[in-house]
């Protein structure tokens, strides 16, 4: 069986995301799990970027509005957070998008609004 792209550092992340979701559960603003995440990534010496502005190029011009991504993790994963009911093909096209802005190949959109942490690895 073929080794899954970036393996580790994934298993990283979505463990530092239960342990967020274990102890905020679920019912908060986005924000809120940022904050938290952001705290554990710096207590886990994980090199991370939050709100990260990638801008969109459409032939010879960038236009003037962006995406931004809410972290950016060991530099090539694209952590997309969330907090509603259900993720639905609309989470994993935005997620798309912003891998397409960045140039990244690897996205983790993960969902703290479920009664368990919800996660999906997002390649392009």
């Amino acid at each position: 069986m073929e080794d899954l792209y970036l393996k580790e550092e994934c298993y990283k992340i979505v463990g530092i995301c239960m342990e967020v979701h274990k102890i905020l559960g679920k019912g908060h603003s986005e924000v809120i799990y940022g904050d938290a995440l952001e705290y554990e990534f710096r207590k886990n010496n994980i090199t991370y970027s939050r709100e990260v502005k990638y801008n969109i190029e459409y032939k010879e011009i960038v236009l003037p509005h962006y995406y931004y991504a809410d972290f950016v993790l060991f530099d090539e994963i694209i952590l997309e957070i969330k907090a509603i009911q259900n993720l639905s093909s609309s989470e994993i096209k935005q997620t798309l998008n912003y891998l397409a802005a960045s140039k990244n190949k690897l996205g983790l959109l993960v969902n703290f609004g479920e009664d368990s942490l919800k996660y999906k690895r997002v390649i392009l």
